[in-house]
């Protein structure tokens, strides 16, 4: 046995475990389950190495909380430079690798830990994605869902990783546990996707419900997030700056010509070691 330091930390409610490790250290992918599950572990969203990088000051490596490698997590990018500023590390821009390229976190002012990322832009070509589907005449991927029960339509896209994005007049009576499964799973998302239930509320406001593929519902999604800001400024709802309003707080959008940003809090809950 032995023992692992590990940082709890979380971006609006979307919390991680964030360990300071190259990935061959251990099994990650056993680990990071045993760790995030919230009754005999930790109890986390997943896990989140900081690993070295020969292109950025620290490369990205993410486990959702089922074991299964993840690719791009806004929220997770901007709590590891906040963990970099607060062990002395950090700059005013901080590079950070993840599997979907390098990205920038820039630190904000305002007397609050808050951070924005540019996520990089929006890919919306099917085998991008990936989506069993075709680029519709706006220049996007819409598709019909057959569930069980009924017949859903959504958006396609990446964020850096897999999203379908729902529209819905109400987003708290939803079943996520129900619908979320299904279409993380459905056979046009060969490897499954992430699943937005979005409220228009105005043209600069949305409220968000978020089923991330191999994880569940989550308090946020910054990714997730980015992927309804420009599935709702595509079909028309809103502009293309907005806030996000997520169960655990509010994240700030804006699809620009080069990137999509994602602006919102970074904050360490605790830390400690664990036996493992």
């Amino acid at each position: 046995m032995s023992e692992l330091a590990f940082a709890k930390m979380e971006g609006a409610g979307n919390d991680y475990i964030y360990i300071e490790a190259d990935r061959a250290d251990a099994d990650w992918s056993s680990l990071a389950a045993k760790l995030s599950d919230r009754h005999f572990g930790i109890g986390a969203d997943g896990v989140i190495l900081i690993a070295p990088s020969k292109v950025a000051a620290a490369r990205m490596v993410m486990f959702n909380a089922d074991g299964s490698e993840g690719a791009m997590c806004g929220n997770g990018v901007r709590c590891i430079a906040h963990y970099l500023h607060l062990t002395g590390r950090g700059r005013e821009v901080t590079t950070i690798e993840t599997t979907s390229g390098v990205v920038k976190v820039r630190r904000l002012g305002g007397g609050e830990d808050r951070y924005e990322v540019a996520m990089g832009p929006p890919r919306f070509l099917p085998e991008d994605v990936p989506v069993l589907a075709q680029v519709s005449d706006g220049g996007f991927v819409r598709v019909s869902l057959q569930l069980t029960d009924q017949r859903l339509a959504a958006v396609a896209l990446s964020m850096g990783n897999p999203h379908a994005v729902t529209f819905w007049p109400e987003v708290d009576p939803l079943d996520l546990s129900r619908l979320g499964p299904a279409i993380e799973h459905h056979r046009l998302f060969p490897e499954g996707a992430n699943v937005s239930f979005a409220k228009v509320l105005n043209r600069t406001e949305i409220a968000l419900r978020v089923w991330e593929r191999g994880t569940g519902e989550t308090l946020a999604c910054g990714s997730g997030s980015c992927a309804t800001a420009v599935s709702a400024a595509l079909s028309g709802l809103t502009e293309r700056a907005v806030t996000i309003h997520a169960r655990g707080g509010d994240l700030a959008v804006r699809w620009e010509t080069d990137s999509v940003y994602l602006a919102g809090p970074a904050r360490l809950v605790f830390s400690g070691t664990v036996t493992i």
